[in-house]
């Protein structure tokens, strides 16, 4: 007999199933016996009888958590979960779980056992519906990038991650024992992704792991996270890059209200938006005045706070009702030493960072392809040419005008669920203490 899952239970009504999933309850009545079985799809309740001894007997010894198999016949009930109940006839127990669960599956009031402590046990955390869909939400999320990425002529590509020298800077670098020598970690794909536009590829995309060395305890912050990332050729400014992510993202979010809108609202009480276009524009300068005449201070002086990109983020939802805000024009001091300067300010650069509820999920940027402009840029970054000299070469034998941008997924996601925390939306979390499970 093949497996039906729960969901699909209620189109048997009658018949006979195979059912397979964790035992979540048990309600031991004596002459009956309630469980309340869960698979990926959702919970079904089984009853056991005396009419068959054997299940009846067994399950009685079967603690919570225990892998389970079951037939039995469904049967139609307005007083079970769901309006159905699987009548059990054979139970056969696939796994036996220890008595004693370190961390609970059903919580109990309100509130959750603490995060460390489910983190260390990551594994039993997943088994709730909640945190399973999750990673539903960013399956739908993963697939819509891609396929628009497809969809619009961009080439996949995976570049390594193991360096030679760093992205930005040496200050965030895991360094690696390279058989004779040394490498480090890749904090970003981004010169390979540039290297794809000097290959003539045009347009490229990857999805794929970054290492940051960043000692931050943030909830934004982690050591391993994956990262979206698009390098497109022959654009103007930067202001292609953000129309093209505009777009993006509204294909994105589109696919995730139409396959996980309903369950979000249910589980999170998030409702998914689909923004339009275009989304509202300010640059670092406009943004800094806006702050200042709403009274919040500036910690970081060209850069923006956390609470910066809050106050910023409502003020454009209470002035525009829109939950996205582009801030372009960053200063070069702050940036990378690849952005492309302003011609009317050389001290502004063609880079911007999209806000999503008040947290800063990408930033992007027209890159210097120019070889001399982009050596010089590298000095005034208080670096060396030599470690660049093969990247620097990519420019030298014809390069188009490119840009890139890079979204951080898990950052999305945690606004759109409405957490507080990347490490709940982190399929398993990596920190400044945390290497395991």
């Amino acid at each position: 007999m093949l497996r039906t899952l729960t969901t699909d239970t209620l189109k048997k009504v009658g018949k006979t199933v195979l059912v397979q999933g964790w035992v979540q309850t048990i309600r031991d009545q004596k002459h009956l016996i309630f469980v309340v079985m869960r698979d990926i799809s959702g919970t079904v309740q089984l009853i056991f009888t005396p009419e068959f001894p054997k299940p009846f007997q067994a399950i009685r010894n079967t603690s919570l958590e225990s892998v389970i198999s079951v037939t039995g016949q469904v049967v139609a009930s307005s007083q079970a979960p769901g309006g159905r109940e699987i009548q059990v006839k054979t139970l056969e127990i696939l796994s036996l779980a220890h008595p004693e669960l370190p961390i609970p599956v059903v919580e109990k009031g309100s509130q959750e056992t603490e995060q460390q402590k489910r983190l260390d046990w990551r594994w039993i955390d997943l088994r709730k519906p909640e945190k399973a869909l999750i990673f539903k939400v960013w399956t739908a999320m993963e697939q819509a990038f891609r396929e628009y990425c497809v969809s619009h002529g961009f080439i996949e590509i995976h570049s390594p991650k193991t360096v030679i020298t760093s992205t930005e800077s040496g200050s965030e670098l895991f360094e690696v024992k390279y058989f004779d020598t040394k490498a480090y970690l890749a904090q970003s794909p981004q010169l390979y992704k540039q290297m794809g536009m000097a290959a003539g590829l045009e347009k490229v995309f990857e999805v794929g792991p970054v290492f940051r060395a960043n000692p931050s305890f943030t909830s934004r912050h982690d050591t391993e996270f994956t990262m979206y990332d698009i390098e497109m050729s022959f654009i103007k400014s930067h202001h292609d890059l953000m129309r093209e992510e505009e777009q993006m993202m509204i294909a994105i979010l589109k696919a995730i209200q139409k396959k996980c809108g309903a369950e979000i609202k249910k589980v999170y009480g998030q409702e998914v938006i689909v923004p339009t276009a275009p989304f509202p524009k300010i640059t670092l300068r406009e943004a800094k005045k806006v702050l200042h005449d709403l009274g919040v201070q500036s910690e970081r002086g060209e850069d923006l706070s956390p609470e910066e990109e809050r106050a910023l983020a409502k003020y454009i939802q209470d002035k525009e009702g829109h939950e996205f805000v582009f801030i372009h024009e960053w200063p070069a001091s702050v940036r990378a030493f690849y952005s492309m300067r302003l011609e009317s300010d050389p001290t502004l650069t063609k880079s911007f960072d999209l806000l999503y509820k008040g947290l800063e999920i990408t930033s992007g940027a027209q890159r210097e392809h120019r070889v001399e402009e982009l050596s010089k840029q590298i000095l005034e970054k208080g670096l060396k040419l030599e470690p660049f000299e093969s990247y620097i070469n990519f420019f030298k034998y014809g390069c188009p005008p490119h840009g890139g941008f890079a979204p951080g997924p898990s950052r999305l996601l945690m606004k759109l669920l409405g957490l507080e925390n990347v490490r709940e939306v982190t399929y398993l979390y990596r920190g400044v203490n945390r290497l395991t499970p």
